[in-house]
């Protein structure tokens, strides 16, 4: 019987019985084709390949990540908390050391969703990845954490998650946002204040092929992710950078993303996008789980794989060059302007509007951040909709400082309940989430 030479643990949850519409791209025939050529090929049955079944999670995992408008259960179906509980059964197996790796091939997505949730944006209504990361924090009491980001899209919903926490490190590869959704992930988006650095956005160029994927992958993720020494390096495992995909413009391949994974070496991935329902995701996810599990992927071959017609050009190597230059003296920096960020001033604000894509919700922000020298610093976000909701939502980080828990109390305290629809504290401190109804 083949064995795998490292223990691999898989979680499938296709939603058959959830779609946002019957012609959508994200409907339920997305993992059909998969969980078939997985099946077909045998790959359930190596030794050391282990199958199960996802966990639920609860609302007490969404509330440590996001502020859901005007709670948690408007929001999400049971689908997105069985996705969500799939991510999460992975991550336990792995720090429960059943297995050494795993793959939660899940869906609905969740990179798009942010921190403030009014509705769905981006096919994606909660944060999967980052829900199960910090229910890993919480239970197994992880610090450092790596999250390499290679949907085509940018990973938008997951830089505003961790934007103002240093001890998460977030990279994301994808089509420049000038020519994609959702038209960010610019390599100047570095982070807030108090984590400036930890966001490093590595946009490429239209038609990227392995060449150029694996070229960032060496020349630029490896050495930061070295330089970072995270405690767990989490792959959010979008498949849409595929010279199939209908609603991206890639030219990577099932073998490249296996080669990509061989050598990234996640413990954890997560399923993201990918849309090319027959033509690559069977084969994308094939040759992840087998280069997880470290077998032999070379047979892996879309069946129309013609290297020489997705071979990228002369001139979109030469920016992927100049990109890769670019993110290594950002991140050489990093220090340097995290120091000047924290010093001089007491609070930073930034507004902003987020549009909800999938909802057809526009939103305005405006974030104050307590630029605090001893901690990530708490948070408020005023936020309000076009569909009438306003709202305010305090978040005291993890390993807040006594100043800041004071601050991100005092603030839900007093604020306005007249003003406002809801009233929302996210006290990481204590894992305790509070509302007060306008």
């Amino acid at each position: 019987m083949l064995t795998s030479k490292t223990r691999t643990g898989v979680v499938f949850f296709p939603a058959f019985d959830w779609a946002i519409s019957a012609t959508h791209p994200e409907r339920e025939e997305r993992l059909l084709y998969t969980q078939d050529q997985v099946f077909e090929e045998g790959l359930l049955d190596i030794e050391g390949v282990i199958e199960f079944k996802p966990d639920l999670a609860t609302v007490d995992d969404i509330k440590r990540v996001h502020f859901c408008v005007p709670d948690e259960m408007s929001v999400v179906t049971e689908s997105h908390l069985i996705s969500a509980g799939g991510a999460k059964t992975v991550g336990i197996q792995v720090m429960e050391k059943h297995i050494e790796r795993g793959f939660a091939l899940v869906r609905p997505p969740g990179h798009h969703a942010m921190r403030v949730v009014h509705g769905a944006r981006g096919f994606c209504n909660v944060n999967i990845e980052a829900i199960m990361i910090e229910y890993l924090r919480k239970a197994y009491g992880i610090d450092r954490v790596a999250i390499v980001d290679t949907d085509c899209h940018h990973g938008d919903g997951t830089q505003d998650i961790y934007w103002h926490d240093p001890d998460t490190l977030f990279i994301s590869l994808h089509q420049d946002g000038r020519t994609l959704y959702p038209g960010s992930g610019f390599h100047y988006e570095i982070g807030g204040p108090t984590a400036a650095g930890m966001t490093v956005n590595i946009p490429l160029p239209p038609r990227t092929s392995e060449e150029g994927f694996l070229y960032v992958l060496d020349q630029a993720v490896l050495p930061i992710l070295e330089d970072f020494k995270p405690e767990l390096i989490v792959n959010s495992a979008g498949q849409d950078n595929h010279y199939t995909d209908p609603i991206t413009n890639m030219s990577f391949c099932a073998q490249g993303y296996a080669e990509l994974t061989r050598r990234l070496k996640a413990d954890i991935a997560v399923l993201e996008g990918g849309y090319s329902i027959e033509g690559a995701l069977p084969y994308v996810n094939v040759g992840i789980l087998l280069a997880m599990a470290g077998l032999d992927f070379s047979q892996v071959r879309e069946p129309d794989y013609q290297p020489d017609k997705i071979r990228q050009s002369g001139e979109v190597t030469k920016h992927i060059h100049r990109v890769v230059e670019e993110v290594l003296a950002g991140w050489k920096k990093a220090p340097e302007i995290r120091k000047k960020q924290l010093s001089g001033r007491k609070f930073a604000e930034r507004e902003r509007s987020i549009y909800y894509d999938t909802d057809n919700i526009l939103e305005s922000q405006r974030e104050t951040l307590r630029v605090c020298p001893d901690c990530s610093g708490v948070l408020s976000i005023d936020s309000s909709t076009d569909t009438g909701y306003h709202i305010l939502a305090v978040h005291i980080p993890r390993k807040a400082c006594k100043e800041c828990v004071d601050q991100g109390v005092k603030w839900y305290d007093s604020a306005d309940a007249r003003r406002f629809n809801r009233i929302f504290l996210q006290d990481r401190m204590n894992d305790q989430y509070l509302v007060r109804k306008g």
